[in-house]
């Protein structure tokens, strides 16, 4: 068997091949890249502009003269934020596990990150931190967006009230960029009639995948969102090479891409490995495995990631729980799952895109993951806006039953680190 497996060795010919071919003058895809990068001034350029779109009196003072009611909205976080109003770490493990808090050891090792999707409107935001204000639970240390770039912009600003409100709270976050396939750029997608033509990540075809390049490097330079979804194996490699280049982006894989297999998780970590910089960097830092997973798979998945030392570097993904309608077949419920394998495996965040099922299937609106592509204008026509705030905090909720277990359990959590001290 070791005879055989001496045949897997990537010879040191091929490597030469594929980087001849990679900085020949004439490759006309390496090219195009390139040329994008330097049209927008150069990987120091684009960094710095992005840096201080990112500042946060800068974002307060673009959002103040927008005439945005969602800043006073933002003063009110960074309010609470400074009475101390959100539970602190201590005390929300002590209701959890009354007099046996102090006694317990944590395991900080295999944290897990309390990730929940999706934020479509700053208002939810707050609606959610005022119910962790009123019944003393976790804000996420980790929020997901999938509403049209455009229509945040254009609605009282709201991508910039976002933008400065994670940096109030102390969490990540990553934005979906438009160029996804549902902007017609995909020809098999026109609802959900059509929607097997998004299967296997095929939304960005022919000249979309260099657009797809382009909206990021507005967006990170004109507000200094560095982290976006990615959906496409195309787009993918352009994050990559967009970081070895030198622009300091980064980028989560999205459960539709299908990494569903240890091998589809070898393949994808390999090109991370191929384009990271010298330090052991990648814009990979988080890696949505898809729904069908079981342990096994996240456990190889694991043993790969630390071979090519990304272990710290990528973070795991894992849906607890989804929308009740749309994208699995319910109930779904992984939270058991999660407990047993999180006790090997590090780095992980917990991600809750619905209620629990118990819950959801209550619901007069339950979730919906199609509901993530409706305009603002249609969700108020319908008059959704109550349903889907609702549909919010039961995400909230559900987020909050895993930091519940996953304390009781003995696991660490990371939540919004500047509300829970």
């Amino acid at each position: 068997m070791s005879d055989l497996r001496q045949k897997l060795k990537i010879s040191q010919k091929r490597l030469d091949e594929i980087n001849d071919f990679l900085l020949d003058p004439k490759n006309e895809v390496v090219n195009a890249v390139l040329e994008l990068v330097e049209k927008h001034g150069g990987p120091e350029v684009i960094n710095r502009k992005a840096a201080e779109a990112r500042e946060f009196n800068s974002l307060m003072g673009r959002l103040r003269e927008s005439g945005s009611p969602y800043y006073k909205d933002v003063e009110w976080l960074i309010e609470q934020r400074d009475l101390g109003a959100f539970v602190t770490r201590g005390d929300y493990r002590k209701k959890i596990l009354s007099d046996q808090a102090d006694n317990t050891r944590f395991n900080r090792e295999n944290a897990v990150t309390l990730e929940i999707s999706a934020l479509q409107y700053f208002p939810f935001l707050i609606a959610e931190a005022k119910e962790a204000i009123e019944k003393q639970n976790l804000m996420p240390g980790r929020y997901i967006r999938v509403r049209c770039m455009k229509e945040q912009v254009e609605d009282n600003a709201d991508i910039l009230a976002v933008a400065a409100s994670m940096q109030v709270v102390g969490a990540t976050y990553v934005e979906t960029l438009d160029t996804k396939g549902t902007d017609g750029s995909n020809i098999h997608l026109g609802g959900p009639e059509t929607i097997t033509g998004y299967f296997g990540g095929v939304g960005q075809p022919n000249e979309h995948a260099l657009q797809w390049a382009e909206e990021f490097l507005h967006y990170y330079t004109e507000y200094g969102i560095r982290q976006v979804l990615n959906v496409n194996p195309g787009t993918v490699l352009i994050g990559y090479l967009l970081h070895k280049l030198g622009i300091d982006n980064q980028f989560k894989i999205s459960v539709y891409l299908g990494n569903d297999n240890p091998y589809a998780c070898l393949w994808t970590l390999i090109g991370a490995s191929l384009f990271s910089r010298e330090d052991g960097t990648t814009s990979l830092i988080g890696f949505n495995l898809a729904n069908s997973v079981d342990n096994d798979t996240i456990r190889k998945t694991s043993t790969i990631r630390k071979a090519l030392g990304f272990e710290k570097v990528v973070r795991i993904e894992h849906h607890i729980v989804e929308t009740w309608k749309s994208i699995v077949v319910q109930p779904y419920d992984r939270l058991e799952e999660l407990l047993e394998v999180v006790q090997e495996v590090p780095n992980i965040s917990a991600k809750h895109e619905g209620g629990t099922p118990e819950v959801e299937k209550t619901l007069e609106h339950p979730s919906d993951i199609l509901e993530y592509f409706m305009a603002k204008q249609d969700v108020e026509e319908q008059g959704l806006m109550p349903a889907l705030e609702r549909n919010y905090i039961e995400k909230h909720r559900s987020v909050n039953r895993t930091a519940d277990a996953l304390t009781k359990a003995g696991i660490d959590v990371v939540c919004a680190w500047n509300l829970h001290k």
